[in-house]
C-alpha cells in the first residue's frame, strides 16, 4: 500500500513549477505503547466527550470554537476554514536560498520528504533537485499543514527532496533565564587539554543504529518474560563513584583508553524490526548545525 501524503501541492522557483507531494520522514508506531484499561475488568477504556450540562456527546455533534474573552467563543466552521486562501495552501513557493549552517538546529522542527506527483513532474523536480544539489544550498518556503503556514527548508536527498518545518521564533525560548548564571570563567590549561585528550580518544563517525532504545528493548523483554508467567528480573542500575578530584579523573578516563561505546543492552536479545535509516546523500537539513 502505497504511503499517504501529508499536503499535495506545487513547488515553485520563480516561474518553474511541478506538483509534489510531501510524506512524513519518520514513524513512532512501533514505539512500545500502552492502553488504559480498568484495573478489575481489565477492559479497554473509551475516551468520549462529556457536555457539562448534558453529559455524553456525539463526536458528530462537536464543533471548533474561538475563545475570544473568558467561556466566549466564536464558532469557526470547515467553510470558513476554507474561505482563508494564501498561496502556501497549495504551493511551496521558494522565496530564497540560505547555507545549512544558517539554520539553527533549534528552530528545526518535523522532517519530511518530498516527491514528484506523477510522471509529468519528474523532469522538472529533476532539475529543481539537481540545482539544489550543486549549490549546496537550502531552500526557504512555506506551506499550510494543520491549519498554520509553516515555514520550511527544503534540500536534495538522494532521489528526492528533504523538507523540514521550522519553528516560530516566539516557541523558542531565550537562553538567559538559563545561562547568565553559569560563571564564565576560564578552565585550568590542563584539565582542559586532558578533556581534549579524552574527546579525541571517543571521536567516532556516527552511526545511529549503534544506539538502539536499551529501555525499550529492556522493556519488551519484561512484557515478554510476563508472558511467560516470569517474574520479571530487575536489572540493577550501575554504580557509580563520587568524583572526588576532577584532575585524578580526567587522568583517570583518559588512561582507561577504550574505544567508543556502542549503545547495547545487557538484557537478552529482544526480535525487533531493524529501524529503518536512510542513506545519507545530498544537502539534509537538520542533521549538522554550526553556531
Amino acid at each position: 500500500m502505497a504511503p499517504r501524503a501529508s499536503w499535495k501541492g506545487y513547488l515553485k522557483l520563480s516561474l518553474v513549477s511541478c506538483p509534489v507531494r510531501l510524506y512524513p520522514a519518520t514513524s513512532t508506531k512501533e514505539r512500545i505503547s500502552f492502553n488504559q484499561l480498568h484495573k478489575k475488568t481489565h477492559n479497554r477504556i473509551n475516551m468520549k466527550p462529556v457536555d457539562p450540562e448534558i453529559g455524553l456527546v456525539d463526536r458528530a455533534d462537536l464543533v471548533k470554537g474561538y475563545e475570544y474573552e473568558d467561556k466566549q467563543y466564536v464558532i469557526i466552521d470547515d467553510a470558513d476554514l476554507e474561505s482563508v486562501r494564501i498561496e502556501s495552501n497549495h504551493t511551496m513557493n521558494i522565496e530564497a536560498f540560505v547555507d545549512e549552517k544558517d539554520v539553527d538546529v533549534i528552530y528545526q522542527d518535523t522532517p519530511y520528504y518530498l516527491a514528484p506527483d506523477g510522471a509529468m513532474a519528474e523532469e522538472t523536480f529533476v532539475v529543481l533537485r539537481e540545482a539544489m544539489r550543486k549549490s549546496g544550498k537550502l531552500a526557504v518556503a512555506r506551506l499550510v499543514l494543520s491549519s498554520r503556514e509553516r515555514v520550511v527548508t527544503i534540500g536534495a536527498r538522494e532521489k528526492g527532496m528533504f523538507v523540514c518545518t521550522l519553528r516560530n521564533p516566539n516557541e523558542v525560548r531565550g537562553t538567559a533565564e538559563y545561562f547568565d548564571n553559569i560563571p564564565q570563567g576560564k578552565p585550568d590549561r590542563e584539565m582542559l587539554q586532558l578533556a581534549e585528550a579524552l574527546i579525541q580518544q571517543k571521536l567516532t563517525k556516527f552511526n545511529p543504529r549503534d544506539y538502539e532504545d536499551r529501555y525499550e528493548a529492556a522493556l519488551m523483554n519484561m512484557i515478554k518474560e510476563k508472558l511467560k508467567g516470569h517474574k520479571p528480573i530487575v536489572a540493577a542500575a550501575p554504580e557509580r563513584g563520587n568524583v572526588v578530584n576532577l584532575m585524578d579523573a580526567l587522568k583517570a578516563s583518559l588512561g582507561q583508553s577504550k574505544p567508543p561505546a556502542k549503545s547495547k543492552t545487557k538484557t537478552p536479545a529482544v526480535e525487533e524490526k531493524p529501524a529503518k535509516v536512510a542513506a545519507s546523500g545530498g544537502s539534509k537539513a537538520g542533521t549538522k548545525s554550526k553556531k
